[in-house]
């Protein structure tokens, strides 16, 4: 039995994420590898070869028509079967930024109630209320009771957004509100002022919330836990250094082992998949 776990991390096509990603699961101990999208659409590499996969953040084909929505697309018609039978294999899927457009566009995010995909768009990432791009650090809280097996264990982190369409939106309230009871709202955007576990849907404030998303929302998972899609950037922060306070000694504190001690607030989210997948053997 192979002891390795074995990462696609897309690219092509405007993807512009990919070495970071790659870095970050390689600095938890898997083996990841860039695979070109067109090499997984040709059949020249077989996606079942893989434990995991990651669709890391950039713009898409230019974000033309919406951000995510060609290679959504692309993922979606000429992928169908290998994503399916990737997802019914009980094998992790993360979306970063772009990416996670792109899971949206895809249908695999948030998804049908059931764990089989159905591939069918249920909501979209949107134009952020204040017009323009966002880049800027922030403030996230992770929900202790959801299935989704990328945060657990995890409480807050702060991360920077990337992002000109972040805005998380569902046609009805009541669509947010089934997401909610089913814990799949995975993280949001929190005032770092507020006592843990406040868990606050009205509207925050810009900039605390970047984008404007409904309920806060800043990454859903579906009914598996094992597909999970996010805004913020948790492979920017895998280093205590990173953080813009850290010089001023504001920064969270480093801690880990994978950096000596330096480790970010964000690896933990990728050394969890890692985990569940050796856990499953």
């Amino acid at each position: 039995m192979r002891d390795d776990v074995r990462v696609a991390v897309l690219y092509g096509f405007g993807i512009n994420c990919d070495h970071e990603t790659k870095a970050v699961f390689e600095l938890v101990g898997a083996t990841a590898e860039r695979v070109h999208v067109n090499e997984l659409v040709n059949g020249n590499i077989d996606l079942a070869a893989y434990d995991i996969m990651a669709v890391p953040g950039g713009f898409s084909f230019g974000d033309h028509l919406g951000s995510g929505r060609l290679l959504g697309n692309r993922l979606r018609f000429t992928l169908r079967d290998s994503l399916k039978a990737f997802v019914e294999a009980k094998k992790p899927i993360i979306g970063i930024c772009n990416g996670f457009q792109v899971l949206v566009k895809t249908g695999l995010l948030p998804g049908p109630d059931g764990h089989e995909p159905d591939f069918l768009q249920r909501a979209s990432l949107t134009l952020n209320d204040s017009g323009r791009y966002e880049d800027r650090w922030v403030t996230l809280e992770f929900d202790p009771d959801s299935p989704c097996i990328w945060t657990k264990g995890m409480v807050r982190m702060e991360c920077p957004v990337r992002h000109g369409e972040g805005k998380f939106v569902m046609p009805h309230e009541a669509d947010i509100a089934a997401l909610e009871a089913g814990h799949r709202v995975a993280v949001r955007y929190v005032d770092s002022t507020d006592p843990v576990g406040m868990h606050r849907t009205d509207p925050l404030p810009y900039p605390v919330s970047p984008n404007g998303s409904m309920h806060n929302i800043a990454g859903v998972c579906d009914a598996s836990g094992l597909v999970f899609g996010l805004m913020p950037h948790p492979e920017a922060i895998y280093a205590a250094w990173l953080h813009p306070e850290h010089t001023g000694g504001h920064a969270p504190a480093g801690h880990g082992d994978a950096l000596e001690g330096w480790e970010g607030e964000g690896l933990q989210l990728f050394r969890n998949a890692v985990d569940h997948v050796r856990a499953q053997r």
